[in-house]
C-alpha cells in the first residue's frame, strides 16, 4: 500500500508531535548514526600496503608521468588526438601518484608532504582538464607550480640533492 505524503505527515504528526525536544532528540540520534556509520566505512577500508623504498617508488610511479608532462609543455602543443590523450594518461598518473604518496605508510609527515603530494594532485587535475580540452596554453601554465612542487618537496626531504642553506 502507497501513503500519499499528505497521509504520512499526518500520521508523522500523530504519532510523534513535533516539539523543540522531540526534534533536538532527532537530530541527536540522526548525527551519532551518520557519526558510527563514517567509522563503520573508515574500519572497513582496506589497510593499504606500501611496496618499494621511496626512491623505487619515486622513478617508477612519480618521474615518468612528471617527465611526460614536462616535454609535452616544453615541446609546445600536442600535434594531434594520439598525443593529447597520452598528456592526459600522464596527467591522471601524475594525480593519482600524489594520492598515493599521502597514503599512511607513504607520507613522511602531515605538514609540508602532504602540501606537497596535493601540489602533484591539483597539478595533474589541472593538466587532465587542460588535456581534455586540448587547451596548450593551460597545459603550459601548469609548468612552475608541477616544479616548484618537485623542487620544494625536495629540497626539504632530500638534502643530499638540494643541501639546506644555513
Amino acid at each position: 500500500m502507497v501513503l500519499g505524503c499528505a497521509r504520512i505527515a499526518a500520521l508523522g504528526r500523530s504519532v510523534l508531535p513535533i516539539h523543540e525536544g522531540n526534534m533536538m532528540r532527532i537530530i541527536a540520534v540522526l548525527s551519532i548514526g551518520g557519526v558510527l556509520a563514517a567509522g563503520a566505512a573508515a574500519a572497513q577500508a582496506p589497510e593499504s600496503q606500501p611496496v618499494g623504498t621511496m626512491r623505487e617508488f619515486m622513478a617508477s610511479v612519480v618521474y615518468p608521468p612528471t617527465n611526460e608532462l614536462l616535454l609535452s609543455m616544453n615541446r609546445g602543443a600536442p600535434a594531434n588526438a594520439k598525443e593529447w590523450a597520452a598528456v592526459q594518461r600522464s596527467a591522471i598518473q601524475l594525480a593519482e601518484s600524489g594520492n598515493l604518496l599521502m597514503m599512511r605508510g607513504r607520507a613522511m609527515d602531515q605538514g609540508q608532504w602532504l602540501k606537497e603530494a596535493r601540489g602533484l594532485v591539483d597539478v595533474g587535475a589541472a593538466a587532465y582538464k587542460a588535456a581534455g580540452a586540448k587547451d596548450a596554453v593551460a597545459l603550459r601554465a601548469l609548468e612552475a607550480p608541477l616544479n616548484a612542487s618537485c623542487v620544494n618537496c625536495h629540497k626539504q626531504y632530500r638534502p643530499n640533492v638540494h643541501p639546506r642553506q644555513q
